[in-house]
């Protein structure tokens, strides 16, 4: 009884995240996600320059080590995202700071696909613990909202080259943060992300060998597959299917897709926690477990949680605070 309560309530969160998302066209806008490719026509050619993303070990490397412009005030700063878009509001990243007891350690918090606060109690909570929090707004996210848009449309959509592109800008922009909170002394810097977040977090880990933990709330490997299978981006495949399909769209977001980095994630001194949910209806659970095999046979440091509840109810008791216990654990853990 109690888990099918706990599924419709889920559906019920689903039904609500649905409200504003349309059906659209789909976009290659290739010179978004790779640029300098000029006039792409084809899907053919975008999955090539994809292929040769994934191969190239710069890809999410910051464009410059251009000065930390960085401006604060009561606990926030902002910065200037190394990716200029068409909407001025999100070439300014903002992050909130939450100050633990001591300068030793901060957790770098990207949230998931159309936030619209950031966590109280899990800054305040870890703060307490000594550890400095930050939580990021991903792009076309809060502060960096599109004006007039009902969601986070421009971060994951049927435009295949903006959405790598976002990606990739929030990675760009967490590792910036992190090279900044670096210069303010901080030694042990850890990501968390919950869902697209996670994505965001992993691709960090992956690519910043001064990332020595990672915790993975609600993710996969494959952005593809999610959104082809997902509850949440069900107006996305309806957008995509009729032109392209899923084996072609794996190879064209590639670059965003966890499993081609499982190496990079195994390196001894990265910590991993994964968090995945067994009653997910939007990253199903096959995914996130085909994820974490392929990290289990890459040698990874991997530690999991598999909690029986949907995608949203991971934020309700008591599995908030079973993965929150699991966090704990791994910031805590010596290296």
């Amino acid at each position: 009884m109690f888990y099918k309560w706990l599924d419709r309530w889920d559906e019920r969160r689903a039904q609500r995240g649905d409200e504003g998302k349309k059906v659209t066209d789909v976009v290659l806008a290739a010179e978004l996600a790779f640029p300098g490719a000029g006039n792409v026509a084809s899907i053919a050619d975008f999955c090539d320059l994809a292929d040769r993303a994934v191969a190239d070990p710069s890809y999410f490397d910051e464009p410059s080590r251009s000065e930390l412009s960085f401006e604060g005030r009561k606990g926030w700063i902002s910065f200037p995202s190394d990716i200029s878009t068409e909407t001025d509001e999100n070439s300014t990243v903002f992050a909130r700071i939450t100050k633990g007891r001591s300068f030793d350690r901060a957790l770098v918090v990207f949230h998931h696909w159309n936030a619209r606060s950031r966590n109280d109690l899990l800054a305040k909570s870890f703060a307490r613990q000594g550890i400095t929090v930050v939580e990021i707004a991903l792009p076309y996210h809060l502060e960096r909202k599109r004006p007039g848009s009902s969601h986070a449309d421009y971060m994951l959509s049927a435009n295949l080259g903006r959405t790598i592109r976002s990606v990739r800008q929030g990675v760009l922009d967490g590792r910036k943060l992190i090279r900044w909170l670096r210069a303010e002394g901080y030694k042990e810097i850890s990501v968390l992300g919950m869902s697209l977040g996670s994505w965001v977090a992993g691709l960090i880990a992956a690519h910043d060998p001064t990332v020595r933990k990672a915790a993975l709330f609600l993710t996969a490997g494959s952005l593809a597959d999610m959104v082809w299978t997902g509850r949440a981006t069900q107006s996305i495949r309806a957008s995509l299917e009729p032109a392209i399909e899923l084996p072609d769209l794996n190879r064209a977001w590639g670059p965003v897709n966890l499993e081609n980095y499982t190496d990079r994630l195994a390196r001894p001194d990265l910590d991993i926690l994964v968090v995945l949910a067994l009653r997910d209806k939007v990253v199903l659970p096959e995914l996130s477990k085909r994820f974490v095999d392929r990290l289990n046979d890459a040698g990874a440091k991997l530690d999991l949680l598999e909690a029986n509840c949907g995608h949203y109810s991971l934020s309700i008791p008591p599995y908030v605070i079973l993965s929150g216990l699991r966090l704990r654990a791994l910031l805590h853990r010596r290296p």
